[in-house]
C-alpha cells in the first residue's frame, strides 16, 4: 500500500484527499518510482477544479512532475535499473499517469536520469517549466542573440525558466510583473528590464526600452487587456505565443497591430513537444546541458510536506510565489 492524492469531486484545494492504495507492478515498458518530491503546476489546480483541458472520471489522481528512485522495472525497459535517480516528464494525460503519490508508475519513455547535482526538490521542478519555455522560445520562435523577448507573469516558474533560457542564448529578457515588489528579485534572476504593469504604462515602457524597432517575441500566459499594449510594442513580423489564460477578462483581438505589422498570435501547449519524439529529444538535450552547466537552475518558491498537499494548493492558487512550489514525500 502507498499513499496517493485523489479528489472525489471538483472544487477548491480542500477536495484533495490522501488515501492508501495498492500500486500495481510496472507493465511492459514501464517503471515504478519511489517518489521523493513533487512539483506543483497550475494545470493540476485546473484539473482539480474542473477547468482543465482534460476531464477526469471521479475519483481521480493528479500531478505532472515527480522525482525519485526507480523501485522496479517492467519488461522491455532498457537504460534504467532499480536504484536510478530519475525525474518525470509531464505526461499527455495526468489522469492516466498521476504523479501525486509515494509510489507512481510511468512509461520509461517519460523518465529521465537528471544530473546528480540536483536535489530532489530541484529535480521535481525541471520539466514542465523548461519544456514550456524551450518549446515556445526556441522550438517555435527561434529566439536568438539579437532578440528581445517580453516575458509576462515573469515570477512564475515558467517565467523564470524563460528568463534563464533567454540569457543562455544571448537574448534580452524583459520581465513583466504585476507590482514592483518582485522587481529586484527578477533583476537578480537575470531580467534585463522589469516592468510593473499595475504601476507603470506597459506600452510606454516597452517602447522606451526597445525604441521604434519593436519587440519580436512575446511570451504570455495571461491574455486579457494586456494584448493591446503588448502587440502595439511588437516589431513587424513578430510572434506572440500564448500559453495560458490567467486573465478573467475578455482578450481583445488587436486587429490593426496584427494587420499593419503582420504579427503571428500563436497558441501553445507543452504537449506539442512532449508528443513529438524528435522535438522532445532536442529539448531534453538542451535542458540537461543547461542544468549540468548551471545555466539553468530551478527556483524553489516554497516547500511543503506531503501531508500538507491542501495547504500547498492553497499557496499555489494565491499566485504570489516566486518560482516553483514543491512537495516532499
Amino acid at each position: 500500500m502507498a499513499r496517493v492524492v485523489r479528489f472525489h469531486e471538483h472544487g477548491g484545494p480542500e477536495v484533495l484527499r490522501i488515501e492508501s492504495h495498492d500500486v500495481a507492478l510496472p507493465a511492459v515498458g514501464e517503471v515504478r518510482i519511489c517518489v521523493k518530491a513533487l512539483g506543483l503546476n497550475r494545470a493540476e489546480a485546473l484539473l482539480r477544479s474542473g477547468r482543465y483541458i482534460e476531464t477526469p472520471m471521479l475519483p481521480s489522481g493528479l500531478g505532472l512532475e515527480a522525482a525519485g528512485v526507480i523501485e522496479a522495472i517492467g519488461d522491455k525497459v532498457e537504460g534504467f535499473v532499480p536504484g536510478d535517480a530519475v525525474s518525470v516528464i509531464p505526461p499527455i494525460s495526468m489522469v492516466r499517469w498521476p504523479a501525486y503519490g509515494e509510489l507512481v508508475t510511468f512509461p520509461a519513455s517519460q523518465v529521465v536520469k537528471h544530473p546528480s547535482s540536483l536535489s530532489w526538490e530541484a529535480a521535481a521542478s525541471v520539466w514542465m517549466q523548461y519544456l514550456t519555455a524551450y518549446g515556445s522560445l526556441l522550438d517555435i520562435a527561434r529566439l536568438g542573440k539579437d532578440d528581445t523577448v517580453v516575458i509576462t507573469a515573469a515570477s512564475s516558474s515558467v517565467g523564470l525558466a524563460a528568463i534563464q533560457i533567454a540569457n543562455l542564448v544571448g537574448a534580452t529578457p524583459i520581465a513583466v510583473t504585476r507590482t514592483s515588489a518582485k522587481r529586484q528579485a527578477l533583476l537578480n534572476a537575470g531580467a534585463a528590464h522589469v516592468i510593473a504593469s499595475a504601476e507603470e504604462d506597459l506600452g510606454g515602457r516597452l517602447k522606451e526600452i526597445n525604441g521604434v524597432e519593436g519587440i519580436r517575441v512575446v511570451f504570455d500566459p495571461i491574455g486579457g487587456p494586456i494584448f493591446e499594449p503588448l502587440t502595439a510594442a511588437m516589431a513587424r513580423g513578430g510572434i506572440l505565443i500564448e500559453y495560458g489564460g490567467l486573465s478573467p477578462e475578455p482578450t481583445p483581438f488587436p486587429l490593426f497591430p496584427v494587420l499593419s505589422k503582420s504579427l503571428t498570435l500563436r497558441g501553445y501547449l507543452v504537449h506539442e513537444i512532449i508528443g513529438d519524439r524528435r522535438r522532445l529529444e532536442a529539448a531534453k538535450a538542451f535542458i540537461l546541458d543547461g542544468l549540468a552547466s548551471g545555466s539553468l537552475k530551478p527556483v524553489i518558491a516554497k516547500t511543503f510536506p506531503f501531508e500538507e498537499i491542501v495547504e500547498a494548493h492553497r499557496y499555489l492558487e494565491a499566485n504570489e510565489q516566486f518560482g516553483k512550489i514543491v512537495v516532499t514525500v
